[in-house]
């Protein structure tokens, strides 16, 4: 679609500099200036103007980017709605929510499109914000603080003089406030406010509005945030455009609002009277453009829809600014309309699977090779579980702290095991303050060899200690069947040598003391836990193509997950292939603890070149093929390591390189 940008400034350069590769093409640009004007039109070779109407006169782009400076944005808009021009404006809409409140009729009248900036609201750090609001981990917000430091601007930007006109709020505050009224809803009134003029002496250029604005601001749905903005704390300083949120059970942190890009300490959380961690966005790094939104206005446009919505959210935001200036001026509370700005649904949508053990949509897309309608139907999964077996390095350890941070992290697939003894603790921790919601959570559970004939008997005790009424999947640890122990309830509260005991029974040669149930009779009691809705899906452990295929002959009901040892030594390819191309989702354990892997020269290179730690590079290979790591730690740094391996983007030739690693030879 063509686009004309009226305003050539700084803000300007950026947005063209991503125009090539967009749905945009750039017919014009107009600008008082009428060099400036010709030397961004000539880059692109568009046309240039020094008079808007002239410009719309002559040019019939259908799409009018407006980045004029502050003051200009609303007349400007005007202008270009009223010559039947869907616009894009720079923030914010305009400096009286009345006026910004016309422009949006305006556009609704006429059936045209009129969003507004910033976008920081749909890029990925904020997202992950609004999926971690989402999923109950840090209980109701009902405090937080908001900064916007846009700093002195005649130290940092070549035309000072719009900022120092408007002051900090209309540019610096417009972020978090964008932020916070898409994830909370609108603002209902400005409780205090104040403001007044700290401004270097030096400085002969001055503001024309208060250089330094305080106040707090009570929103419908509940929480209530201060917000400090401000020309005179320092450009980039420490809490720049951050956010810090409340609730409950526990707290986020957002370092920069209008991020445009999520670096992996972007956003941390801390549980209730837990240090804070990293919880890096589960994706690699990708830099929302400036022209993404004129781009996704077009796309609405082409797709017969003319969205105001974002116009809406904008007006409201002039309407809280236009309020804490009020507040400021007649010391008093100041009601906010909320311009049509509803109050948003918050929960994300849920990481488990339906009932029925399968899940249709985008899960399979993340899988490796495979046919399409059997990749659909495959369980969605997050990229990364969290292993919870308490035997580490030869011992038995405590992993609640660890499992405690993994959740802060942003972990939400936890994979545990009757054999691990600590599923009762686990439940403890689920059922306390700050546990994310059931429905955010995926909890994995294996039956332990020595109850093979009693999997009913083991899975409701596995409920019970988790205090679930239902797994999300239910998986057999190993296909060899032991002898009966009776129940085995609270492993890790008894001493060490009786939990051995009790779970690798003995004959009296020292061998393990096996009995007569076979694998496809076990899956048959399996299938069972299943039909009573006691697992929503089921898998198997530590098994072959070949025990597989005989499952699959037999089976009502074919596993949903398989879980095996994998990692760059022991690949898999070919179990991972049967699987995949059936729908089975595959879950590696063990994926970082194969003797010399971590200190492989090869993976290091791939480390390196990536800017991972070696860690990384493994499970990022895992889950550049469709596979689930589970890796397991219970040092904090590793653990958010771990995770953040989502964000690594391996290349064809790192591909290469860890395939290199493969040896058919490998034992433990």
């Amino acid at each position: 679609m063509e686009c004309a940008f009226i305003g050539a400034g700084s803000v300007a350069r950026r947005y063209a500099a991503g125009i090539d590769g967009s749905r945009l093409e750039l017919a014009a640009v107009c600008d008082l200036d009428g060099g400036r004007a010709r030397s961004l039109a000539n880059r692109h070779d568009a046309a240039a103007y020094e008079d808007v109407d002239a410009m719309l006169a002559d040019v019939a782009a259908p799409l009018v980017v407006n980045l004029t400076s502050h003051g200009s944005h609303a007349s400007v808009t005007r202008r270009a709605l009223l010559a039947d021009r869907h616009v894009f404006s720079e923030k914010p809409l305009a400096l009286d929510a009345e006026e910004a409140a016309d422009l949006v009729a305006t556009a609704e009248r006429r059936e045209l499109a009129l969003t507004c900036a910033p976008i920081n609201h749909r890029c990925d750090a904020q997202r992950h914000v609004r999926w971690l609001l989402g999923d109950g981990r840090l209980g109701p917000i009902r405090l937080g603080y908001a900064h916007a430091h846009v700093g002195r601007v005649t130290e940092w930007h070549d035309d000072p003089a719009s900022f120092l006109a408007v002051g900090p709020l209309y540019d610096g505050a417009v972020y978090p406030l964008n932020c916070l009224i898409s994830w909370f809803g609108p603002i209902g009134r400005v409780r205090v406010a104040d403001g007044f003029a700290p401004w270097p002496d030096r400085e002969t250029e001055t503001p024309g509005r208060d250089s330094h604005v305080e106040a707090t601001l009570e929103f419908r749905t509940g929480p209530t945030v201060r917000l400090t903005a401000s020309l005179y704390a320092p450009h980039r300083s420490r809490e720049f455009n951050s956010l810090e949120l409340h609730g409950d059970d526990g707290s986020l942190y957002l370092a920069d609002s209008g991020a445009l890009a999520a670096d992996s300490d972007t956003v941390r959380v801390g549980g209730d009277g837990r240090r804070y961690v990293d919880a890096p966005h589960p994706a690699p790094r990708r830099e929302r453009r400036y022209v993404d939104g004129p781009a996704r206005v077009a796309a609405a446009v082409a797709s017969g829809r003319r969205p105001v919505a974002s116009a809406r959210r904008s007006t409201h935001v002039v309407a809280v600014c236009n309020a804490v200036e009020s507040a400021a001026a007649d010391c008093g509370p100041v009601t906010v309309d909320a311009h049509g700005v509803a109050s948003p649904d918050l929960s994300p949508p849920p990481v488990r699977p339906h009932r029925d053990g399968r899940e249709t949509g985008r899960a399979g897309a993340a899988l490796g090779a495979g046919g399409g309608a059997s990749r659909e139907a495959a369980v969605r999964l997050p990229p990364v579980g969290f292993g919870c077996s308490r035997y580490r390095d030869g011992e038995y350890v405590d992993r609640m702290g660890s499992v405690a941070t993994a959740l802060d992290a942003g972990y939400r697939l936890l994979d545990s095991a009757e054999l691990y003894g600590n599923e009762a603790r686990i439940g403890d921790l689920l059922a306390a303050p700050g546990s994310p919601d059931r429905e955010g959570l995926f909890l994995a559970s294996k039956v332990w060899n020595t109850n093979h004939e009693h999997v009913a008997e083991a899975c409701e005790g596995t409920l019970e200690a988790l205090g679930v009424d239902a797994l999300d999947c239910y998986m057999l640890h190993w296909p060899t069947a032991w002898a009966y122990q009776g129940p085995l309830r609270d492993l890790a509260e008894r001493p060490p040598a009786e939990q051995e005991a009790l779970t690798f029974p003995t004959d009296d040669d020292g061998d393990p003391e096996t009995v007569d149930a076979s694998l496809t009779e076990t899956w048959t009691r399996l299938e069972r836990v299943h039909e009573r809705g006691l697992a929503r899906t089921i898998g198997v452990c530590n098994v072959g193509i070949d025990q597989l295929e005989r499952i699959a002959a037999e089976a009502d009901v074919l596993p949903a997950v398989v879980q095996v040892e994998s990692h760059p030594y022991l690949p898999r390819e070919e179990l991972v292939e049967w699987c995949h191309e059936r729908g089975i989702r595959v879950v590696a354990h063990s994926p970082l603890s194969a003797p010399g892997l971590l200190d492989d020269p090869a993976l290091h290179e791939v480390a390196a070149d990536r800017d991972a730690t070696p860690a990384q590079a493994a499970l990022a290979w895992q889950v550049d093929r469709g596979v689930v790591p589970i890796p397991s730690s219970t040092d904090p740094e590793h653990v958010v390591e771990n995770v953040a391996a989502t964000r690594v983007e391996l290349s064809a030739g790192d591909r290469e390189r860890i395939a290199s690693l493969a040896d058919s030879d490998f034992e433990r």
